[in-house]
């Protein structure tokens, strides 16, 4: 059978490209896990290239025997079939080693969000404990001034500094409560919420409204910290950006998953362009991945915006059992 010019040329060109293929395999071959992916391509290329040149021999009259060209074919096929099951497993291993990325990315950020919160209540402590007692005492020794035998003038300085020290003392305590509030130590996540909104909404204009079915739960001590700050963020930054009149919290926990969903009426945003620009919502997405929650900020300019937050309270059954192992093989 006399091959066409078209023919042999393409045949030539398909080589070539095998060529190339084998050597670009060749160099994959130290730098993937699975070499014998690689191994196996050059088998069935350097198989597929010698069907062609006995195809290619054909056509100018050789005696090409056809048990060598099915042998080659077959060859052909059985690498070709191995390479594709091993580049299965090498998917699976690179899914895993990006599981295994972000299993690590959301330790290390519930690291920094831990370290964060101890240096908080370290501080909030110090603060208390340190500047209370000398305020206290400051205020006592200056009452125990006698008044007698003194001015209108220094009556008047006596009673506008004992004034201010009150104040540095209410100052204290409040920026302690702010830096580690104690409620929600205390009492847990829906007192620590409620006792945080019923502080701020008489200094603001705006109608807040907290509603949930949380009683005396407690849950990790991660999980409220986390969720209490991501409130107080959302409450805040409706109070300095929005120009809102109303705030509406609820907290609801329906089985193992705790919903929180959070609006107000305000002038909205673009989603897009807060989501690059905006440091609030990225702390506060990034708060949410540390605990392997959902979430979906939703708002149109001019009316308002929506926060949906799931939270699965309950230790994950895989997880543990993967812990266990890790601990098995060390």
């Amino acid at each position: 059978m006399k091959l066409g010019i078209g023919l042999s040329i393409m045949l030539i060109i398909i080589m070539i490209v095998q060529l190339c293929a084998i050597a670009y395999a060749a160099y994959l071959i130290s730098r993937t896990k699975y070499s014998i992916i690689w191994w196996l391509c050059i088998v069935g290329f350097i198989a597929s290239a010698v069907q062609h040149i006995v195809f290619f021999c054909s056509g100018y009259d050789f005696d090409i025997s056809s048990e060598l060209y099915t042998t080659l074919d077959i060859i052909f096929s059985l690498c070709m079939v191995g390479a594709v099951i091993f580049a299965h497993r090498l998917v699976n291993h690179v899914e895993r080693l990006n599981y295994q990325r972000s299993l690590f990315s959301k330790r290390i950020l519930s690291a920094v969000l831990r370290a964060e919160e101890r240096s908080r209540a370290s501080f909030a402590k110090d603060l208390h404990d340190g500047m209370g007692p000398l305020l206290s005492s400051a205020k006592m020794s200056l009452s125990a001034i006698s008044t007698e035998n003194v001015s209108e003038e220094q009556q008047q300085i006596l009673q506008n500094t004992r004034f201010l020290i009150d104040e540095s003392i209410r100052s204290v305590r409040e920026i302690s409560h702010k830096v580690s509030p104690q409620v929600l130590i205390d009492f847990g996540l829906a007192q620590g919420v409620r006792n945080f909104i019923s502080k701020i909404a008489p200094l603001n204009v705006v109608n807040m409204a907290f509603n949930t079915n949380l009683n005396d739960e407690r849950f990790d001590n991660n999980t409220e910290v986390v969720i209490y700050r991501v409130i107080c963020e959302l409450i805040n930054n409706s109070l300095k950006h929005s120009g809102c009149s109303e705030i509406e919290v609820s907290l609801m926990l329906y089985g193992s998953t705790l919903t929180l969903h959070y609006h107000d009426n305000g002038c909205g945003f673009d989603t897009n362009a807060v989501a690059l620009n905006g440091m609030g919502l990225s702390n506060i997405t990034s708060r949410i991945d540390s605990l392997s929650g959902d979430i979906t900020i939703t708002s149109v300019k001019g009316n308002g915006m929506n926060a949906l937050i799931r939270i699965n309270t309950a230790p994950s059954e895989s997880n543990t059992k993967k812990h266990r192992r890790r601990w098995r093989k060390r």
